[in-house]
C-alpha cells in the first residue's frame, strides 16, 4: 500500500497548479488519441494539446488518454485550449482525491480509484484516475504510465464492436466498467492472503501472525476508502440530468453499480472476517498461557507439601527426636513420595491433568 506525499499549497488561491516535484521531468507526457465512429477509427500520439480540437470538434468520439498528470504546463495547457475549470484541473493535479462526481455543464468531472496488486512487494496499488466527459469527447488522465485498458484499445479497433456505435457517456461507462472489473482480481489476492494467514492461524499462530492481521486490516480499510464513494458516482451518474449521459447508458450504470456494490459487500466480508481472526488469535494466545499457568500451578500444588515436610525435618532445634530415627531418612522419602502420588491421582480424578 503505497502513500502518497501530500502537496502543500497553504496561502494560495484557489485553482493553483502545485506540481508534486520542484524537479523538471526528464521525458514527456504520453498522450494517446483514438477517435472513431462505426466506420473509421483514427489512432495517433499527441505531442501539442491543440491537435486535439480537430477530433473533439467533430461528430465522432474522442478518447485522449494522458499517461502523467504531474508533466509541468500540461494541464494547463488544457484548461487553455479546452476551457477547463481551475478547480477541476486542481483536483486532477493533486491525486489524493476521492472518487466523486462533479457537473460543470459543459462537462463532467469523474474521480476513480484504480486498483492493482504488486505481487513483486505484495501490496496493493493505487492510482487516480480523472475522467473529463464531453458531448463527443472523453479524456482519461492517470498519474503514471501503464494502464488496464489495453482490452478497451482492443474493442475499438474492431468493427463490430458495441463501442464503435456508441457515444461518449459508453466510453467513460467502459473505462469504469475495466477499473470495477480489476477490484474483483486485487479482492481475489487479498483473499487468497486471508485463507493463508486463516491456515497460519489455525495450526501454529506465532507474534507475526497479530501483526499480519494488523497489516491486512490497514490495507482493507484503505480499499474501503477507495471503493466505498464509487458506489455514490455511479448513482449520481444514474440520477444526472446532463444530456451527457444518454438513456442508453443508463443500464449498463445500473450493472456497474451492482458490480460495486459486490465490490463493498465483499470488502465488509473480509473485514468481518479479519475482526473474527484477531478475536481467534487473541484466544488461542490466551488459552495457550490459561494451559502454561496450569501445568505449573499443578506441579506447586504436588510440590508445596512436600516443600512442607522437607521444612519441617530441615529445622535446627536440639531436641528433635525424630532425627534420631534409624530409618527417618527413607521414612521421610517414603512419605514425599506418597504425598506427590497422591496428589497426582487426586488431579487425575478431578480431570485436571
Amino acid at each position: 500500500m503505497r502513500h502518497k506525499k501530500n502537496i502543500h499549497k497553504s496561502g494560495m488561491p484557489p485553482g493553483t497548479l502545485v506540481y508534486a516535484t520542484d524537479q523538471p521531468t526528464t521525458r514527456d507526457a504520453g498522450v494517446t488519441l483514438f477517435d472513431f465512429d462505426e466506420q473509421l477509427v483514427v489512432e495517433n500520439a499527441i505531442h501539442e494539446i491543440a491537435e486535439c480540437l480537430p477530433f473533439i470538434n467533430a461528430q465522432t468520439v474522442t478518447w485522449v488518454n494522458v499517461d502523467d498528470v504531474q508533466t509541468p504546463g500540461l494541464l494547463e495547457s488544457f484548461g487553455k485550449i479546452l476551457g477547463f475549470h481551475p478547480l477541476m484541473l486542481e483536483d486532477i493535479l493533486h491525486t489524493d482525491q476521492r472518487p466523486k462526481y462533479e457537473d460543470y455543464g459543459d462537462y463532467l468531472y469523474l474521480v476513480v480509484k484504480m486498483l492493482d496488486f504488486d505481487s513483486g512487494k505484495n501490496e496493493i496499488v493505487v492510482e487516480q484516475l480523472s475522467l473529463v466527459l464531453g458531448e463527443n469527447y472523453i479524456i482519461s488522465f492517470q498519474e503514471r504510465p501503464g494502464d488496464m485498458f489495453d482490452a478497451l484499445r482492443e474493442r475499438i479497433r474492431k468493427n463490430a464492436s458495441r463501442i464503435r456505435k456508441s457515444k461518449a457517456d459508453y466510453t467513460a461507462y467502459a473505462l469504469m466498467d475495466l477499473v470495477v472489473d480489476r477490484y474483483f482480481d486485487v479482492l481475489e489476492k487479498f483473499g487468497d492472503r486471508i485463507v493463508a494467514l486463516e491456515t497460519i492461524l489455525a495450526k501454529h499462530p506465532k507474534p507475526d501472525t497479530l501483526r499480519n492481521i494488523h497489516k491486512l486490516r490497514q490495507e482493507l480499510i484503505f480499499l474501503r476508502k477507495s471503493v466505498w464513494p464509487l458506489r455514490d458516482v455511479v448513482a449520481s451518474m444514474q440520477r444526472a440530468e446532463s444530456p451527457l449521459i444518454r438513456d442508453s447508458t443508463e443500464l449498463f450504470l445500473r450493472d456497474l453499480h451492482d458490480h460495486v456494490l459486490r465490490v463493498t459487500d465483499s470488502i465488509d466480508t473480509y473485514r468481518d472476517m479479519l475482526s473474527s481472526m484477531q478475536d481467534v488469535y487473541l484466544s488461542t494466545i490466551s488459552n495457550r498461557t490459561n494451559e502454561i499457568m496450569k501445568v505449573l500451578t499443578l506441579f506447586s500444588s504436588i510440590f508445596l507439601p512436600l516443600t512442607f515436610i522437607v521444612g519441617i525435618f530441615g529445622m535446627n532445634f536440639r531436641n528433635f527426636p525424630e532425627l534420631d530415627w534409624p530409618h527417618g531418612l527413607q521414612g521421610t522419602l517414603l512419605l514425599m513420595l506418597v504425598t506427590g502420588v497422591g496428589m497426582y491421582l487426586f488431579f487425575k480424578y478431578k480431570k485436571w491433568i
